[in-house]
């Protein structure tokens, strides 16, 4: 459907009308005094051989040329389904204490940090990427959009706290996947959680029932574990020994259709939209076609004059 933003302007038609019933009127007017002539044969005689009734084509595309132009200027729009990129990543970050053991060189949390920056660095510009951290709770540090930069600055602000809520950080991650607007698609985009964690949960719900609400929502939860068996961490003045949970981090991945890796190389952290592929959403909005008349209107025109000089060596 052609709309306008100036539909005012549409009275540039009236003259182009007008050309039109005067182009009309001129060839009635000449069959009726060519008709004065005593036989056709005379007339024929008489007559100079012309282009004859394709002068009628050439005309046709000349005012077909002024009638476009005449829409042009009254600026016509068409509704218009435009594409939205809706594929959505949430990093999920493990900032408890046991994140500053030393077995990762030089911390794993500042090994994790690294990661995570390159990860959005090296992530397509088009998809959508959130930041949750969570330690004794779990919150949205950055909700899911194209603004790397701010998932950057969030990074380099993150402070350790006491407990590790791992179940917590899937739900809050799967509440931020749900905030991604529609915009005109139907359904939840489709959406990956990156789990970032040394394991061991010490707070918040369990993890089944977390991969539980992931399989649900048809949201895979990838995990990086970080560090060794040898960890350490001071808590209080004593040194505490903070092993790894491989196979909590690994079972959650696998229930819930991730992959689960103990090292975090830029190669398999691109796994985890390698594999995402895209949801394309579409909502309407009135485009301005303008330069579609505009064209057609100069096309028409090249017509006319193209023909006429073929047909009558002279333009209209």
């Amino acid at each position: 459907m052609i709309s306008f933003l100036q539909p005012w302007a549409l009275i540039a038609l009236l003259p182009v009308a007008l050309v039109a019933a005067a182009y009309v009127w001129r060839q009635y007017r000449k069959r009726t005094n060519a008709l004065r002539f005593s036989t056709v044969d005379m007339l024929k005689t008489l007559a100079p051989k012309g282009i004859g009734k394709k002068r009628h084509i050439t005309a046709g595309a000349l005012l077909l040329s002024l009638f476009t132009l005449a829409l042009a200027v009254a600026r016509p729009t068409m509704a218009m389904e435009v594409p939205l990129e809706r594929a959505t990543i949430v990093l999920a970050i493990d900032v408890s204490l046991s994140m500053q053991a030393q077995d990762v060189d030089p911390t794993r949390i500042a090994a994790a940090e690294e990661a995570a920056k390159n990860f959005a660095a090296d992530l397509p510009p088009a998809y959508n990427l959130g930041l949750v951290a969570f330690a004794k709770t779990a919150s949205v540090l950055v909700s899911p959009g194209k603004d790397r930069a701010a998932v950057v600055t969030a990074l380099d602000g993150l402070h350790l706290d006491e407990a590790t809520a791992t179940g917590d950080a899937v739900f809050t991650a799967l509440d931020a996947i749900k905030s991604v607007p529609g915009d005109g698609a139907e359904g939840p985009p489709p959406a990956r959680i990156l789990l970032l964690s040394d394991g061991y949960r010490t707070a918040g719900r369990p993890i089944e029932d977390a991969a539980a609400a992931a399989v649900e929502a048809d949201v895979p939860v990838s995990t990086i574990a970080f560090g060794t068996d040898d960890g350490v961490v001071d808590i209080g003045g004593l040194p505490q020994k903070v092993p790894v949970d491989r196979e909590a981090l690994a079972q959650l991945a696998e229930s819930t259709g991730g992959y689960f890796a103990q090292a975090a190389t830029a190669a398999e952290l691109k796994q985890v939209y390698d594999n995402l592929g895209s949801s394309i959403g579409h909502r309407h909005e009135q485009r301005e076609v303008t330069v579609w008349f505009a064209a057609g209107a100069l096309l028409f025109g090249i017509c006319a004059a193209g023909l006429s000089l073929l047909w009558g060596s002279r333009l209209p």
